[in-house]
């Protein structure tokens, strides 16, 4: 499992990398984002049923975790609409 979870990450980290979003930490389950458009992320990916979390204290922060092995295509599709 922890070998599953860190190819995971890896591959959420090339995505992002690819969206030029920056990731600012995390762990095997999710990321950590610090960038200016965090609010925005999260709309976008909400509207496209990406659940993430934002930070009401830290407007720029947003945690995106590990999709499901069905709900990768879904992220990757809503990250190419940035």
């Amino acid at each position: 499992m922890r070998g599953t979870l860190r190819r995971d990450a890896a591959r959420l980290d090339g995505l992002l990398a690819l969206a030029r979003i920056p990731v600012f930490g995390g762990t095997s389950l999710f990321r950590f984002i610090r960038d200016p458009r965090a609010q925005a992320l999260f709309r976008h990916l909400g509207e496209r049923g990406i659940i993430t979390r934002r930070f009401e204290e830290r407007q720029d922060d947003l945690r995106i975790g590990l999709p499901g092995d069905d709900d990768w295509m879904r992220l990757e599709e809503a990250l190419k609409t940035i």
